[in-house]
């Protein structure tokens, strides 16, 4: 009986001597390399995961930089600070970036927006587009309020206030979740120190937007006509402010007689 136990014990120890050679010499032989220089890069980046820069993930990210498929400063939430540590890993110049927010191009709120009738679906934003003209609000272009935009955002950075989404810029990485999830397109990337943005997105004729929104752009040109340095221009009845070209006078804000330039 002793022996039996005995032989068992080395048949054991023998298979398990035999399975750890055998995944030693596995592990040794199928061994992937790494780049110390991605696991570097991962190391720097901020570990959330948005898929702001386009990639699934952080790791991989790290993979594209250490491969030289994406650009140092890829990392929308790291922002500058990131850029410039992994800059470093990698041995090249960071370069100039531009740090951006998100902004939502609407004022639309309850008081302002006039509504064709009450709504008691859904709460989602994608569903409205499946309702009798695109949602309860008269302007097909404004914010449906139902916060896809808020759901989407893993920074807590966006939030609807009285009908309208509403972005803080402090606390914005520009990930880009809003803007994807929003249906209406109502929400961009802008750089975070522009000067003075349009919060519209309506394209209907003036005397269309009057009749549904008292806070909507209604394409008079004014800012066009008095901006001093050709920063305002209006198409399809709707002003846009270039922010590269912005010296941030607030004249157009001041001729703007709905109000729909604002400060940024």
């Amino acid at each position: 009986m002793v022996s039996g136990i005995l032989i068992a014990m080395a048949v054991v120890g023998a298979v398990g001597l035999f399975i750890g050679l055998f995944l030693g010499i596995a592990g040794i032989k199928f061994k992937v390399e790494v780049d110390e220089r991605e696991e570097a890069v991962l190391s720097a980046l901020p570990g959330n995961n948005c898929g702001g820069c386009g990639y699934a993930g952080c790791a991989n990210l790290a993979a594209a930089i250490a491969k030289g498929e994406a650009p140092v400063n890829a990392c929308p939430v790291g922002g500058e600070p990131v850029g410039k540590e992994i800059a470093k890993i990698m041995g090249v110049e960071a370069g100039k970036e531009t740090k951006k927010v998100a902004f939502v191009a609407c004022q639309g709120t309850c008081d302002k927006a006039k509504t064709d009738y009450e709504y008691h679906g859904i709460a989602d934003c994608a569903m409205l587009s499946f309702v009798p003209n695109g949602g309860p609000k008269s302007c097909d272009y404004g914010c449906t309020g139902f916060g896809n935009c808020v759901k989407a955002c893993p920074f807590d950075a966006i939030h609807v206030v009285d009908g309208v989404a509403v972005v803080d810029k402090e606390a914005c990485k520009a990930c880009g979740k809003c803007v994807a999830a929003c249906p209406k397109h109502l929400i961009s990337l802008v750089p975070y120190d522009a000067k003075y943005l349009v919060a519209c997105s309506s394209k209907a004729k003036g005397p269309v937007t009057m009749k549904e929104c008292s806070a909507g752009c209604i394409g008079c040109t004014l800012c066009q006509r008095n901006c001093p340095v050709g920063a305002a221009k209006v198409t399809d009845f709707l002003a846009k402010i270039d922010p590269e070209t912005c010296k941030g006078c607030g004249i157009c804000a001041e001729k703007c007689p709905k109000k729909v330039i604002v400060k940024h």
